[in-house]
């Protein structure tokens, strides 16, 4: 093959989007004879797309340079802006920064005005809006989506309409960012863009419809990019973002077998050409593994998220919070909500509402609620309503007034349930449960309360579950609660201290029966040793 020959099918590869194909014609030609400034370009984004993002910005900087030997300086500064933008995802601020000055010389020396400029500014816009200023990055992005609009660039456009999105949710607006968020995706899903812009506003969007709790355009976006990702299957970068967003939405579905498994494979890829995916992965992972009682591992998952540079909260405060620890969930809840921009503290809302219950401070809790509620008449999608509702729920609950609790609640059961969310809907029936008690029907108590039980037990949720068996218990005057009587019977001899022999020779069950019993018992109390078995038969008055 000459390097004319591989050159033309490089360009043609990249053209038909057959990254590795382009990758491996256009490299080969690159080895024979040397690239143009314009096939380096191509190069790099085949290098960074396939997953190779260090020598892809390694042929951006030579694209950036043999465009400066031949005098073209909007291409050189349009190289140099994406080194910023690549970098700037990747936390080398401080190279970021270098290349980012670097292109605005060069823009400075330009004789007409250029979409390059417009493209300058995204990593400043960005550097507001991830550094706290986002009324500052929505003035910077409102500038260069008006650049984009004057020169037809569509890249650009789209870039700065998702940023002008996203500042406008942490400015307290989220209607009018969600709506702006679905005129790029239009964009997006017509194939107008090209592939790393496209791979940008995938991932932007559905994150940022997933803090602000809009589960519905959540799963259409993430469908349509896993439909994007699967059509490029040599495409590594976003694949693995791809993967975390699946992840959260398995884990709200109550699918938390696929959960784990998207979360492994965002966690794979993070390593292997998206960056980007590592929060997300263990982030995932660590919620799976704190609602099934799994505490250190969720809490090693979290830290393993930290280390992308996002905060892992609520998760790692509801650890605190599931092991007793209330004052320390509360100390990090309320750190994280008081630095966070408007649209990330309303995500965290509903755990400090929690949090701020399991204290108790009433007043705290209170206020949260309330904040959840404007939130919910600003921007009524719903999952919104349905945190609100469950919020307020539980708050009337705490102040004893039980029948506007069971009213909030029923609404935010309901929500639950049309969106496919079973733990969040089972927890609700449980809080219901607890109202009826407090207004003195126990038969619908005990139905509620059973109905959440079972759906805890069928998800794998031990901790929620022994929650609801202590529900139970409240007024059954020390029996089993949910356990069998043969479970009780088998319990009441683990506290007498036999092992599984002997239990089962003084039944006449065989040792397996015995132990598909305990493993029950385990499950349905939320218990995970035989010292905390005979603990909680004791407690129960279970214990002969």
């Amino acid at each position: 093959m000459t390097a004319e020959t591989g050159l033309d099918q490089g360009r043609s590869a990249f053209r038909e989007q057959r990254w590795t194909d382009a990758f491996e014609s256009l490299h080969e030609a690159d080895q024979r004879g040397g690239l143009p400034a314009a096939d380096l370009e191509r190069l790099a984004t085949a290098e960074i797309l396939t997953g190779k993002a260090v020598t892809g910005l390694e042929s951006l900087t030579r694209a950036h340079e043999e465009y400066l030997v031949i005098g073209d300086i909007v291409g050189a500064a349009r190289c140099a802006a994406w080194m910023a933008l690549h970098l700037m995802n990747t936390g080398e601020s401080a190279r970021a920064g270098g290349w980012l000055a670097r292109g605005q010389r060069l823009a400075n020396e330009l004789a007409q005005p250029d979409a390059v400029e417009g493209f300058l500014l995204i990593p400043e816009c960005l550097g507001k809006l991830y550094g706290g200023d986002p009324q500052g990055a929505l003035l910077l992005f409102t500038r260069a989506a008006d650049i984009g609009q004057r020169f037809q660039d569509r890249d650009l456009s789209a870039l700065a309409m998702i940023g002008t999105g996203q500042a406008t949710l942490e400015l307290g607006r989220p209607a009018e960012g969600l709506r702006m968020f679905d005129e790029v995706m239009v964009a997006v899903t017509a194939g107008e863009l090209s592939a790393v812009p496209s791979g940008i506003a995938y991932c932007a969007v559905i994150g940022n419809c997933q803090v602000a709790f809009d589960l519905e355009r959540a799963m259409q976006w993430t469908a349509a990019l896993d439909r994007w990702c699967r059509d490029r299957p040599d495409m590594v970068a976003f694949s693995g973002q791809c993967q975390a967003h699946r992840a959260e939405l398995f884990r709200l579905h109550g699918a938390w077998a696929e959960a784990l498994e998207a979360a492994a494979a965002a966690r794979e890829r993070s390593g292997h050409g998206d960056p980007q995916a590592r929060y997300g992965g263990y982030y995932q992972q660590g919620e799976v593994q704190r609602l099934t009682g799994k505490l250190g591992l969720a809490e090693e998952s979290f830290m393993q998220a930290a280390r992308s540079g996002y905060e892992p909260q609520p998760g790692l405060a509801l650890v605190s919070l599931a092991r007793g620890d209330v004052k320390q969930a509360q100390t990090m809840i309320r750190r994280s909500a008081a630095l966070a921009d408007t649209a990330t503290r309303r995500h965290l809302l509903p755990a400090l509402v929690d949090i701020e219950l399991a204290v108790p401070d009433l007043a705290a809790a209170r206020e949260g609620a309330e904040e959840l509620a404007r939130f919910a008449r600003e921007c009524p999608v719903p999952m919104v309503r349905a945190v609100a509702h469950q919020a307020d729920g539980a708050v009337l609950l705490a102040e004893h007034h039980p029948a506007g609790a069971s009213q909030s609640l029923r609404q935010a059961w309901q929500l639950w349930l049309e969106l496919g969310v079973p733990y969040e809907a089972a927890r609700c029936r449980a809080l219901a449960g607890r109202a009826c008690r407090d207004l003195g029907d126990e038969t619908s108590a005990r139905m509620e309360l059973e109905a959440a039980h079972a759906e805890f037990l069928e998800l794998g949720a031990a901790p929620a579950a022994a929650w609801a068996a202590s529900l139970m218990r409240k007024d059954d005057g020390g029996t089993s609660g949910p356990l069998t009587a043969r479970e009780a019977e088998v319990l009441r001899l683990v506290a007498s201290g036999q092992g599984n022999r002997a239990i089962a020779a003084g039944l006449f069950l065989s040792e397996k029966t015995v132990a598909r019993h305990i493993s029950n018992i385990f499950l349905k109390l939320g218990l995970s040793s035989r010292a905390a078995a005979t603990r909680y038969a004791f407690e129960h008055g279970i214990a002969g």
